[in-house]
């Protein structure tokens, strides 16, 4: 049952094997305002002690590096998602430039492209991307990419700049075994989520899960969203957390036939060099 100190019943409470970084937690957005210091403990005592928080756009940036600076364990990204390209400018280039000497900042990001919903054009959308590609390669910083049904496009112009940049993951991976080669083929890293354990769109990724080479996995959340279809009790108020990051890694070794820990250990140490963590 559920207490007033951790409200995941406890059906959902379980420890990793092995030490584990979520390399993709929104913890900036509103659903965690009251309750992120209890959210982060929660994570530790999952054995989910490292979290790269995601900026998606100015005030998310900084609100994330905020987070990070107050709180062992915690990392930022910064950058300006598809469905905020239409946004972009030269002023908000120079901000995040000022933002990417900061050394709370671990990656470019989230930023690409969105070709599901298209809250901005595809025009606006290349256009944004290109500019913060560009970015990452001044600041030396690895790329933490959005990518929905834009595969073909992302493909083209990461090949373009792939002689440049330091490195990129594809976080939250959804696509199919063709475009997952492509990015295999670049030697891109592959973030995979919850989406996973959704009956209704993820389940095809079961059977690309061999096909990734485990030193370019690693793990997330994407916190509040996607939660887990396949969890055995309800989370409170329907709302992903990192501590729950321990169920996608049971999924994830279920399926490629390997042990809880070896998963665990392999996606830290990749995340640890990715971003590298080991240097702070």
């Amino acid at each position: 049952m559920a207490d007033s100190a951790n409200p995941l019943p406890d059906t959902l409470r379980f420890k990793a094997a092995a030490p584990l970084v979520d390399i993709g937690a929104n913890l900036t957005h509103d659903s965690f305002r009251r309750d992120v210091q209890a959210v982060i403990e929660r994570a530790r005592d999952a054995g989910v002690g490292t979290l790269i928080v995601t900026g998606t756009d100015l005030e998310h940036a900084h609100q994330a590096l905020e987070l990070a600076a107050r709180h062992r364990g915690l990392h930022a990204t910064a950058g300006v998602h598809p469905h905020e390209a239409s946004q972009w400018s030269a002023t908000l280039a120079k901000e995040f430039a000022a933002l990417y000497r900061e050394p709370g900042i671990v990656a470019v990001g989230e930023c690409g492209l969105d070709f599901n919903r298209n809250f901005s054009s595809p025009a606006d959308q290349e256009r944004a991307f290109e500019a913060q590609l560009g970015l990452a390669v001044e600041a030396g910083l690895p790329l933490f990419i959005h990518e929905r049904d834009a595969g073909p496009r992302m493909l083209e112009m990461l090949r373009s700049w792939r002689d440049d940049i330091a490195d990129a993951v594809i976080h939250c991976f959804t696509g199919e075994r063709k475009t997952l080669h492509g990015y295999l083929d670049l030697d891109l890293h592959i973030g995979l989520t919850g989406w996973l354990c959704d009956e209704r769109r993820g389940h095809h990724l079961r059977e690309l899960l061999a096909d990734i080479p485990l030193e370019r996995l690693m793990v997330e959340t994407d916190c509040p969203y996607l939660l887990p279809r396949n969890l055995p009790a309800k989370a409170p108020g329907r709302r992903h957390e990192p501590a729950l990051l321990p169920w996608i890694v049971r999924e994830i070794a279920h399926w490629r036939g390997d042990g809880e820990g070896d998963i665990c250990r392999a996606t830290t140490s990749t995340a640890q060099r990715f971003f590298r963590l080991e240097d702070n």
